[in-house]
């Protein structure tokens, strides 16, 4: 069992996978985080804490390599994220915008992002079970728009079922679940610890997954 740690130091571990060197971000007039300093080597999950507003979306942003920093750098495998060949197809992100095409069901979602992300092809059977896991039984071939809130979170949270990918970023991704369906997120995280892959996420819960390391880091402007 990991509990989480409150800890404002990092590991220079040499076998590091993710690196956030010396980042600092501002929003306008203001300066939402500076000298931030992290990172993750196979199996280590930091969960990033902070009032609302400290930055956090942001901070995964540019983790993923959707927003610039102001200052400092994002590495993968020591290489900055931008001159990666490998960072973007052994990312998987999500965040607050669910990437789902409304007029597209829950099956042809599913499939379409495991294409988008170079992976083999992934058959209906396979996207299937892994609706059924996220509890979305039945809702497989209804279009995403007459869904619920909750139920397109299940959707894109289903990718984690299929995923391939080293390095999971992923921004709330309990929000809007029941007790069931966040149990069932837990027991995909603590098994993506368990295989070696590495998490970077935020979450207003607490969290206790086996597996793996875990640890905070809180955010401070």
């Amino acid at each position: 069992m990991c509990v989480n740690v409150r800890c404002d130091q990092t590991s220079h571990d040499q076998d590091q996978m993710l690196a956030v060197v010396d980042l600092s971000c501002v929003r306008g007039d203001r300066r939402l985080f500076s000298g931030v300093d992290l990172a993750l080597t196979s199996g280590e999950c930091v969960h990033l804490e902070g009032q609302n507003g400290a930055g956090k979306t942001s901070l995964l942003r540019i983790a993923c390599g959707l927003s610039m920093p102001d200052a400092g750098q994002v590495l993968w495998r020591q290489e900055p994220i931008d001159a990666s060949e490998s960072f973007h197809s052994e990312l998987l992100y999500l965040g607050h915008n669910l990437a789902l095409k409304e007029d597209f069901s829950a099956l042809e979602n599913l499939q379409l992002h495991a294409g988008i992300k170079g992976a083999q092809t992934l058959s209906a059977e396979q996207a299937q079970q892994a609706l059924w896991r996220m509890g979305l039984r039945g809702k497989e071939t209804l279009p995403v728009r007459v869904l619920s809130q909750g139920q397109k979170r299940r959707v894109a949270l289903a990718r984690l079922v299929c995923s391939q990918q080293a390095l999971w970023i992923l921004d709330e991704p309990l929000v809007a679940l029941d007790t069931q369906a966040q149990q069932v997120v837990c027991e995909l995280l603590a098994a993506h610890l368990s295989g070696g892959g590495l998490i970077l996420m935020t979450s207003h819960q607490s969290l206790v997954l086996s597996g793996g390391q875990t640890r905070s880091y809180r955010l401070k402007s």
